[in-house]
């Protein structure tokens, strides 16, 4: 049975995993990673084409896993690395508030990011039935 925890847990991978899989669809398919590319590379990114492949499918992918509730700290870190960057090199200049242009989305992400990435994940993620049989054979000292 769930708890209230875990669906509480499960509703915010669901809302992140949503927004990521929206922003990597949008890099794939509305803009074509091409453009992707050619943006970043306008915005100064190191390594254009490189980053816009790893932020289009760590955003997808990333976004599923959330989800899932499927490595999740480490799909945290893959993603909280992609959002630092957007806030460095899309956001910064813009200021703070969303609405501007700003880092104010970005930021917040990665607070969402933080929180179900490092916390218990509770009996609705996968990680919960994969990562079990370690739980049971860990000593406690």
């Amino acid at each position: 049975m769930f708890g209230v925890r875990s669906v509480t847990f499960f509703l915010a991978r669901l809302i992140l995993g949503y927004i990521f899989i929206m922003h990597g669809w949008q890099k794939l398919h509305t803009n074509g990673i091409s453009n992707v590319e050619k943006g970043f590379d306008a915005m100064g990114v190191p390594a254009p084409d490189l980053a816009a492949q790893y932020a289009t499918w760590v955003e997808f992918i990333g976004g599923i896993l959330l989800i899932l509730g499927l490595l999740l700290p480490i799909v945290s870190i893959l993603l909280i690395a992609d959002m630092i960057g957007a806030i460095a090199y899309a956001h910064w200049d813009a200021g703070f508030w969303n609405s501007d242009g700003g880092y104010e989305l970005p930021l917040a992400l990665i607070a969402g990011l933080l929180a179900v990435g490092f916390a218990q994940a509770g009996t609705a993620a996968a990680d919960h039935y994969v990562f079990r049989r370690r739980r049971r054979g860990a000593v406690v000292e």
